[in-house]
């Protein structure tokens, strides 16, 4: 697991100093289907705006 989670969204209420992510969890989606091919195709659904 990784030790720390970098996030750079500094409207997320998880987003701590450092572009740390404080969540206890991160859940992140594919937009197709349950395979990605890339970054591009995945969304963070642990995001709520601040």
């Amino acid at each position: 697991m990784a030790k720390d989670v970098l996030c750079e969204v500094n409207n997320c209420k998880f987003w701590r100093q450092g572009n740390k992510c404080n969540a206890k969890a991160i859940y992140v989606v594919s937009r197709k289907g349950n395979q990605a091919s890339n970054s591009d195709e995945t969304d963070c659904k642990t995001f709520e705006p601040k």
